[in-house]
């Protein structure tokens, strides 16, 4: 590889150019990566300025227990398990949310939003997609912070059940679990909002 990386270099790569001292390498990972840890973590703590402070932090621990990564395993999850950990870890010391919408944007009713949350996009559909996306942004910061973790990593990064279970540091049964028990509650919560 060169040392300077690039977008074509895989992660294994990156991650010994880093270990024998190149920083440049380190700092391809965190562009790679940090858009996506961006998303996670501001629908983990629900504050934006509070979310970058989640994501220089978790690129920072990273860099320096990066001597600890078993290599053959996925930088990907490795560091979303790490990212996660510090989100929850914010977000249970600030307590607070904000109207900060899920993925910038996501799933506001500004864009479309993932299959699993999908509903009508007419025109004359507008204002009702608004409200449900706020209604289920809402519903998502509702849930317990592992709850919210799961359905963020499922729903909104796509990972698989495996994945988030390494990440979260549970077993796949624990995951199917927690991620049906936060869809049950979406579903009860967003049945209200239509009633409503």
């Amino acid at each position: 590889m060169n040392e300077k990386g690039g977008p074509g270099v895989p992660d294994e790569e990156l991650i010994r150019a880093t270990l024998r001292g190149n920083e440049r390498a380190f700092q391809e990972l965190v562009e790679r990566y940090k858009t996506r840890a961006f998303g996670v973590a501001v629908g983990i703590v629900g504050d934006r300025d509070d979310a970058l402070d989640v994501v220089q932090e978790s690129f920072v621990k990273a860099f320096f227990k990066l001597k600890e990564f078993r290599f053959g395993s996925s930088f990907y999850t490795w560091f979303y398990r790490l990212l996660v950990n510090q989100a929850i870890d914010r977000w249970r010391k600030t307590s607070r949310s904000s109207e900060v919408p899920l993925d910038e944007g996501r799933l506001s009713g500004d864009e479309s939003p993932p299959d699993s949350f999908a509903y009508p996009s007419t025109p004359e559909e507008e204002l009702m997609n608004r409200e449900l996306g706020e209604a289920l942004r809402k519903a998502i910061e509702a849930l317990p912070e592992h709850h919210r973790a799961v359905i963020l990593l499922r729903e909104i990064e796509g990972m698989a059940y495996e994945d988030i279970a390494k990440t979260m540091g549970c077993s796949t049964g624990t995951v199917m679990s927690r991620l049906h028990y936060a869809r049950e509650k979406l579903k009860i919560s967003l049945g209200r909002h239509r009633k409503g």
